[in-house]
C-alpha cells in the first residue's frame, strides 16, 4: 500500500545529508524527449517542472546521467501531484521512474491533488554512474519537479517553499548569491510584444538593456507557445510614425490557434539579436526585488532549466510580465478585478466591484487525415453528452477559463481546468458523439498548454486611464500610443454556465466602439516606485478601460514609448515623473520619427478591429 506523508523536515542542510543524497531537477534533464520545461506556475509552487503534454499519446522519455556518491540501496521521492484530482477520482497523467531503463516499482503521478514529495521506496543503484529516466504512461501531462535519492530511510525533503528554496540550492552546489549579469542603463522584464518593443526601441536610441523572458520564445501570446494574433491599428494620429516597429517585428499573417509558421518566433528573435545594444536572456525568470528608497535596486532572475541566478541592476526598470509581477514584488499599489461604477464613475463597471476578471485561453486545432485517427476514451473528463459537447475542431480565443479565480495564485488550477475540458469534448467527440463520422479522420494537432492570459494585476501610475476618458474622448497633454481596438470585455457564456454551473470555460465579449485615442504616459510608469515603467496589460487603466488597451499591436507600441522614455531618462538624468514633468518634450520628439523602419509596406492589416477613424 503506498503511504503519503505531509511532513516537513528541517535537519536535511548537514555535510552528511549532502554526501549520502542526490537530488535531480526534473527540468535539468539534458534530454527533455517529449517532455516540456513548464516555469508558469513557479512562483506559485517553488520550481519549474517537466510536463508530459503528449494530447493522448505517451511523448518520448526524458533522460538524464547522474552520478551518486557510492552504490547501494537509496530511498526515492519524488516531486509531483495529479493535476486532474479537482475534477475527476482517476489520474491522467500518470509516468515512471527509470533507473538504467528499469522501472521502480512506483507509479507516479496518481495522487497527490497538489505538489508534494511522493514516497518511491527502496531503489537499487548498481552503479555509480547511471542513467535517469521520466517515462509517459498517457500522454495527458504529467508532471514531475524534481527527484530526491537519500541513504537514510528516515529523510523527508522539505515542502516548505522558502526551505525547500534554501535546500535545494544546498544539494545543488548553487551559488548563495546570484552573479552579477553585467551593466545595463535599462533592464526590460518580459518578452511579449510591449517588452521586445521596449527593448528594440531603447536600444536603437543608444540605451544599453538587458532583456529577459522566461520561455524560450519571444512574442508572449502572438508566440508559437500561445497563437494570439496580433490586434488594433497601427499608424494613427497624433503620432503616426509610432507603430512602425510593431510592423517591422510582427508576423504577417493573422489568425488564433493557426500553425506555428504563422506566429514568426524567429523574425522576433532576429530583430532583438540584431540590435548591438541589447544583451538577451532567453529562459531566466524573474524571481526576486531588491528596493531601496522607493527604487529598485536590484533584479534578480533564475534560469528555468539550470536554476543559475543572475541579479539586475540598472537606473531603470521595465515590468512588460502582463502579471505586474515586478511591481508586485517591489511593491507598487496595483489593482486586481473589477471597480465598482460608484469609484470611477464607469457606466459600463458593476455596481459593486468584485475580484472577476477577463479570462485565459487553452487554444486548440485539429486536422485532417486520409485514414480514421484514434483518441483516448478517457473516464476522468468531465461529464458530457450530446448538449453539452462543442462539435468543432478549433477552440479559438473564447475557450477561456478561470474568470472567477485569481489569475495568479490559482493559475494552474485554471490552465488545467482548460485542458481537461479540450481533452473531454474531443474524446467524446471522437467515440460517442452522434457525429462521430465527421471526426473519425481529424487529429487533434495542437492545444496550448502556456495559456493566453487576458487580464491580472493592473499598477497603479500616476494617472488611472478610466471608461469615460476613452467614450467622451479626453485628450490629455500626455497623450502616446493610441490604443483603437473597442472596449471589448469578456464575461463567462451564459449557455455554458447553464450547462456547467460554475465549470464554465467559453466566454462571451461585449464590444464599446471607440475613437483611437491616445494613453497618456503617466498609465507607463509607477505611481510609487520611483523608476519602474510598464506596457502591457499591466498598466494603469480600470478594468473597463482594460478592455480597449490590450490587444497587442497597443502594447507593442506602449513598448516602443516606453524605450524612448528610457533613452531620455539616461540623456536627461531623469525617472519617468521627471520625463512627464519636465521633458516631455523630448519624447514628443521621439514619437514623431518612433523607431521602426517607416519605409516597409504596412503589413499589420489584420484583426484591425472596428474603431471609428474620425472624430
Amino acid at each position: 500500500m503506498r503511504k503519503f506523508r505531509f511532513f516537513i523536515l528541517f535537519l536535511l542542510a548537514t555535510g552528511w545529508c549532502h554526501a549520502q543524497s542526490v537530488l535531480v531537477e526534473a527540468e535539468s534533464f539534458t534530454s527533455k524527449g517529449g517532455w516540456a520545461v513548464d516555469q508558469q506556475f513557479m512562483d506559485q509552487m517553488g520550481s519549474p517542472y517537466l510536463l508530459a503534454h503528449g494530447l493522448g499519446i505517451p511523448v518520448e522519455d526524458a533522460a538524464t546521467t547522474v552520478n551518486f556518491p557510492k552504490k547501494g540501496t537509496y530511498y526515492l521521492w519524488v516531486r509531483t501531484r495529479n493535476w486532474a484530482s479537482l475534477w475527476t477520482n482517476n489520474a491522467p497523467g500518470q509516468f515512471q521512474v527509470l533507473i538504467d531503463g528499469k522501472p521502480v516499482s512506483e507509479t507516479f503521478g496518481i495522487y497527490p491533488p497538489e505538489w508534494s514529495w511522493v514516497e518511491g521506496g527502496p531503489v537499487e543503484i548498481s552503479n555509480k554512474k547511471c542513467q535517469l529516466g521520466l517515462h509517459d504512461l498517457t500522454g495527458f501531462n504529467g508532471r514531475c519537479d524534481a527527484l530526491f535519492f537519500t541513504k537514510d530511510s528516515n529523510l523527508i525533503p522539505p515542502s516548505g517553499k522558502t526551505a525547500m528554496a534554501k535546500w535545494r540550492k544546498q544539494l545543488l552546489d548553487l551559488p548563495e548569491k546570484p552573479d552579477p549579469a553585467g551593466t545595463f542603463d535599462f533592464v526590460v522584464i518580459g518578452g511579449g510584444m510591449a517588452g521586445t518593443c521596449a527593448a528594440i526601441s531603447a536600444a536603437r536610441l543608444g540605451v544599453k538593456v538587458a532583456l529577459i523572458q522566461d520561455r524560450p520564445v519571444l512574442g508572449g501570446n502572438n508566440s508559437s507557445e500561445v497563437r494570439v494574433h496580433l490586434g488594433g491599428r497601427i499608424k494613427l494620429d497624433p503620432y503616426p510614425n509610432l507603430g512602425n516597429l510593431v510592423n517591422e517585428i510582427g508576423p504577417k499573417q493573422g489568425g488564433n490557434a493557426q500553425p506555428l509558421e504563422y506566429y514568426e518566433d524567429g523574425k522576433k528573435l532576429f530583430y532583438v539579436e540584431a540590435e548591438k545594444n541589447i544583451t538577451l536572456f532567453l529562459n531566466y525568470r524573474a524571481s526576486h526585488v531588491i528596493t531601496e528608497n522607493g527604487n529598485i535596486k536590484e533584479v534578480v532572475a533564475v534560469n528555468i532549466e539550470t536554476g543559475q541566478e543572475l541579479v539586475f541592476s540598472a537606473p531603470l526598470f521595465a515590468d512588460c510580465t502582463g502579471d505586474g509581477t515586478i511591481g508586485f514584488l517591489a511593491g507598487a499599489d496595483y489593482m486586481m478585478g473589477r471597480e465598482s461604477s460608484e469609484l470611477y464613475n464607469e457606466a459600463t463597471a458593476p455596481e459593486e466591484g468584485d475580484e472577476m476578471t477577463m479570462g485565459s485561453s487553452v487554444q486548440w486545432f485539429a486536422e485532417e487525415k486520409d485514414t480514421p485517427v484514434a483518441f483516448p476514451d478517457i473516464d476522468w473528463g468531465l461529464p458530457w453528452n450530446e448538449q453539452r459537447t462543442e462539435a468543432i475542431k478549433r477552440g479559438d480565443w473564447n475557450w477561456e477559463t478561470g474568470m472567477n479565480l485569481h489569475q495568479v495564485n490559482d493559475f494552474e488550477r485554471v490552465r488545467d481546468y482548460g485542458l481537461l475540458v479540450v481533452f473531454s469534448n474531443w474524446s467524446y467527440l471522437k467515440n460517442h458523439s452522434s457525429q462521430k463520422s465527421e471526426f473519425k479522420n481529424s487529429q487533434m494537432k495542437w492545444v496550448a498548454y502556456v495559456a493566453g492570459k487576458r487580464e491580472s494585476r493592473r499598477l497603479v501610475g500616476d494617472y488611472i486611464l478610466k471608461e469615460q476618458d476613452i467614450t467622451e474622448h479626453h485628450v490629455y497633454p500626455d497623450g502616446t500610443a493610441p490604443t483603437s481596438w473597442t472596449i471589448d470585455l469578456h464575461y463567462p457564456d451564459p449557455k455554458n454556465s447553464e450547462l456547467f454551473p460554475d465549470k464554465e470555460f467559453k466566454s462571451i465579449a461585449k464590444h464599446i466602439a471607440i475613437y483611437p485615442y491616445p494613453i497618456p504616459f503617466r498609465c507607463l510608469y509607477s505611481k510609487n516606485v520611483g523608476n519602474l515603467m510598464m506596457a502591457g496589460r499591466n498598466i494603469s487603466v480600470t478594468h473597463v478601460a482594460l478592455g480597449t488597451v490590450r490587444v497587442m499591436r497597443t502594447t507593442g507600441m506602449m513598448g516602443e514609448v516606453v524605450g524612448m522614455a528610457a533613452a531620455v531618462c539616461k540623456n536627461e538624468n531623469t525617472n519617468p515623473r521627471g520625463v512627464y514633468q519636465n521633458h516631455f518634450d523630448k519624447l514628443i520628439e521621439l514619437m514623431k520619427k518612433g523607431t521602426g523602419n517607416p519605409d516597409l509596406e504596412n503589413i499589420q492589416k489584420y484583426n484591425e478591429g472596428s474603431t471609428k477613424l474620425k472624430h
